[in-house]
């Protein structure tokens, strides 16, 4: 007799009762008779699960969230959760998830996508939104570059953060994009720091990629010079559901990352907040600048903060240093090489016709697909591609290297974001390459002849992050 969990494709998992031997082992033995049981028959529905005083009554058909994570298409919230009553209305009560089965609004797929960028709004700097233009505030966010032009100071009055202007981010490692094998993972992420790519994105939702960052540390901590330590930089996200921002729930929440990460203070802690008709991401950010002050997090910061909200934020003396939103030569709200898109592998593809060109297999590929198709579709997307071919071939370069410098070369950018697949695959070649481009005149001018064509996805879709929220 075994509990199953039932998962859409995917394999079966069962809790074992009473007697289950352990094959595996050089010694099979059996575990103790008045320890774990389950207490039903093949004929019931339910069971419970007990060890001696302990019990937990269950569905012997366990509904499976895995696929709430990303990857087997988009999760509508509201859908989701009428689905999940019809489950429970059917009998199907008992419901199996984890921490990091991301499954607010498809939480993986739309927060931070691989290749996004750190913008910020400088002084007066103007930002549209719809047809209004708004100033804002003249004093707050700064951003500066230093000798070397490899690294960037953000900041906000006294709090201030240097970082590396190309970031990796590890997305990646929250599935989808294939399996990561810890230690490999963080040999690839010492392999990144030594060539001087020092500074690493991740949030609480990115499966694995606070825990991988803390084994990470620890190495740096041990296998490194204390010089080398200081340049590091592990900046994360919290994405809490929408609930009562208490100053408990704020700080067990961040307690959570600090441990993870395995650092008495997080460099950058960026909030983002999925419901504006909730007010609370007001009380969150001022829970997060007392903690600041506690010195629990060095800097705080947004991520996906619309025009309106972030205007609030700086008139309410909230002291942000940065706002990273989604930025691309596509969407200049959008990532940088979207997701992989941006690359020779699909310059010259058709994707209307099956096999003809690579798959769409990872989350970003398909987000990004989605873009290029309100922007102005596949055909006006291969003449971009083959300009920026054109760009790359003139310096000896790649496309993705062409398209994270132009972006880079945008006024507020200060870092540009490029995901790595820790162990799987590495572009710090690529990467490198990156500040040594100098784009001229005619390149410029060239992919902006292209890019004019296309749709402003800002008036097709709205301000960053709209696409995600619901007013």
């Amino acid at each position: 007799m075994a509990v199953t969990v039932h998962h859409v494709c995917s394999h079966l998992s069962s809790f074992h009762p009473v007697r289950t031997r352990l094959p595996t082992r050089p010694n099979s033995r059996k575990f103790n008779a008045n320890s774990v049981r389950c207490d039903g028959t093949i004929e019931t529905q339910r069971v419970t699960v007990k060890n001696g005083n302990d019990s937990l009554e269950i569905c012997r058909v366990l509904n499976g969230m895995w696929q709430t994570s990303g990857g087997w298409g988009r999760i509508d919230r509201d859908d989701a959760v009428e689905a999940m009553l019809r489950y429970a209305d059917a009998g199907l009560s008992t419901f199996d998830m984890a921490d990091h089965y991301c499954f607010h609004w498809e939480m993986a797929e739309l927060l931070n996508c691989s290749f996004s960028q750190f913008t910020f709004n400088p002084i007066e700097i103007e930002t549209k939104r719809g047809t209004q233009v708004q100033k804002l505030s003249s004093r707050p966010i700064q951003c500066v570059l230093t000798e070397d032009n490899r690294t960037v100071v953000v900041k906000n009055g006294k709090d201030s953060l240097d970082i590396c202007r190309v970031v990796n981010g590890m997305w990646q490692t929250s599935g989808g994009w294939g399996r990561i094998v810890r230690d490999d993972a963080v040999d690839a992420m010492l392999r990144y720091a030594d060539a001087g790519f020092t500074t690493f994105d991740m949030a609480d939702i990115y499966g694995p990629a606070e825990d991988l960052y803390g084994i990470f540390i620890n190495r740096v901590r041990r296998e490194r010079p204390p010089e080398f330590l200081e340049k590091v930089k592990g900046l994360t996200k919290w994405v809490p559901p929408p609930v009562k921002m208490t100053s408990n729930y704020v700080r067990e929440s961040i307690n959570v990352s600090r441990k993870r990460m395995d650092v008495a203070a997080l460099d950058m802690l960026q909030f983002h907040w999925w419901d504006y008709s909730n007010p609370g991401y007001l009380d969150a950010l001022k829970h997060l600048t007392d903690l600041k002050e506690e010195g629990k997090i060095k800097t705080v910061a947004l991520t996906n903060f619309d025009t309106e909200r972030l205007q609030i934020i700086l008139e309410n003396e909230i002291p942000v240093v940065s706002n990273q939103v989604q930025h691309s030569i596509v969407d200049m709200r959008y990532g940088t090489v979207m997701g992989g898109l941006l690359s020779e592998k699909f310059l010259d593809t058709n994707i209307a016709i099956p096999f003809s060109a690579p798959p769409l297999n990872t989350p970003s590929l398909q987000k990004y697909k989605r873009m290029v198709d309100a922007w102005g579709g596949w055909g006006l997307f291969q003449t971009l591609l083959l300009t920026l071919k054109t760009v790359a071939t003139k310096h000896g370069v790649s496309i993705p290297t062409v398209a994270v410098k132009y972006i880079l070369d945008q006024p507020a950018v200060a870092g540009s974001m490029v995901g790595v697949r820790l162990g799987l695959s590495e572009h710090i070649n690529d990467c490198n390459a990156v500040f040594s481009l100098v784009l001229d005149e005619d390149d410029v001018n060239s992919i902006q002849e292209v890019t004019k064509k296309g749709k402003d996805l800002l008036r097709v879709i709205g301000d960053c992050g709209d696409e995600y929220r619901r007013a």
